[in-house]
């Protein structure tokens, strides 16, 4: 014999129902060209690994990672991160928010940057400790949403951390003999460039591949695209100029180019 139950169903809520944003705002002027740049710079490589487009990229999007009231105190916003293999648009719609109960798949990199002294990226405070009031951001990114590579990075320092997942438990990386730190399953190096970007001059996050070429941003594949069309075209005239010059040699000489 079957009971029906009085209780109605749970329904957990999804990105539509949830708060999109907690009312913070970004913290300087830098953080905003720092998301462009590293969007804007792996966006070939991505598109290279995932040819159907299946990949999202959040920056400052929250991610929920448990049900509370209010429910914002159950989400991280990233300054960037990247989820692989799940479909840019949720059922046709933008995606508000990232709602891990929903999605399953977690992030593969997410990145922090430090706008205060750092405290709040490296928080490893447990939500289930008894004077805990929430859950420190790197307690979550290691316990909770489980991402594979986390990084901290610092402008005023001209510094980033990297830790990898490993046995369940954050481990910091070392970086390579070119200062960076390989993030293996996309083939690419992370680590700080020194330049100019948007008209500001600073240490900049960046993406280099695995050979240690730098990966170039809309602007400067633009302009390397600009001065390969420039070269090739000084070659064309310097060629016609060589050949030029013979004919009129072979003239000299009573030849006629043409005939030879």
């Amino acid at each position: 014999m079957t009971i029906a139950s009085s209780q109605p169903a749970l329904t957990l809520p999804d990105h539509t129902q949830l708060p999109e944003t907690d009312g913070t705002f970004v913290k300087n002027f830098q953080e905003h060209p720092q998301s462009l740049l590293l969007t804007d710079s792996i966006r070939p490589i991505l598109d290279a690994l995932h040819p159907t487009g299946q990949y999202t990229i959040g920056q400052d999007c929250g991610i929920y990672w448990r049900l509370t009231e209010p429910p914002e105190r159950g989400a991280e916003a990233p300054d960037w991160f990247y989820v692989p293999n799940v479909p840019p648009l949720l059922d046709g719609k933008r995606r508000r928010s990232y709602v891990m109960w929903k999605e399953i798949v977690a992030p593969l990199i997410v990145i922090e940057f430090v706008s205060g002294d750092g405290s709040e990226e490296r928080d490893t405070t447990s939500p289930f400790t008894d004077d805990a009031t929430k859950a420190g951001k790197f307690w979550v990114y290691e316990q909770a949403i489980r991402v594979p590579f986390y990084a901290i990075y610092e402008v005023d320092k001209a510094s980033v951390e990297v830790y990898e997942l490993i046995a369940n438990h954050y481990q910091r990386c070392d970086p390579n003999e070119r200062g960076h730190f390989p993030i293996a399953p996309m083939g690419v190096e992370l680590g700080i460039w020194q330049g100019q970007y948007i008209n500001q001059t600073f240490p900049w996050l960046r993406w280099w591949d695995s050979n240690g070429n730098l990966l170039l941003n809309g602007d400067e594949r633009a302009e390397q695209e600009k001065q390969r069309a420039e070269q090739e075209k000084q070659r064309a005239e310097q060629e016609k100029q060589r050949a030029d010059r013979l004919a009129n040699r072979l003239r000299e000489l009573g030849f006629d180019p043409d005939e030879i």
